[in-house]
């Protein structure tokens, strides 16, 4: 792990999101059900499992230190007719950042809205990964275009 012994204490947040896309048979019955599949309500369990992934991301992706969450929010919205776009917003008073955790809660959810629909259909397409925004480290980051 790097050494962040010497760095100072700062309020650190990071905002990612992942774009899930649907087939449109898969997003009417997405619709039609109420976000719900035989498994059960989908945006409802991909919150939790985001929310839990971003607290365990030290324990997934080799030398991310442990770190207790202050703040972990998944959001999970329509961006068209057949697209999800997941974000997951994270905050922590630490030495480091938390963009790491911020792209796995969003990684994750998309993972489980995939296992959550993969009986309606295996083209299910999970996108666009990626940070939106940093800030409380020594350099803060924006996407351009992006709140």
């Amino acid at each position: 792990m790097v050494d962040v012994a010497a760095k100072e204490v700062t309020l650190r947040t990071a905002v990612a999101e992942a774009r899930v896309r649907l087939p449109a048979a898969v997003a009417r019955a997405l619709a039609a059900s109420g976000h719900r599949t035989r498994k059960g309500p989908v945006f409802d369990t991909a919150i939790i499992a985001g929310v839990m992934a971003a607290k365990r991301t030290h324990e997934l992706i080799p030398f991310c230190h442990p770190l207790g969450l202050e703040k972990c929010t998944v959001e999970i919205e329509r961006s068209g007719a057949r697209e999800l776009r997941i974000r997951c917003q994270v905050a922590v008073h630490h030495r480091t950042g938390v963009e790491m955790e911020a792209l796995t809660g969003a990684a994750v959810a998309a993972l489980t809205v995939y296992d959550m629909c993969k009986a309606l259909s295996h083209d299910i397409e999970i996108t666009r990964v990626r940070l939106i925004e940093k800030a409380g480290g020594r350099r803060a980051y924006r996407r351009e275009g992006k709140r």
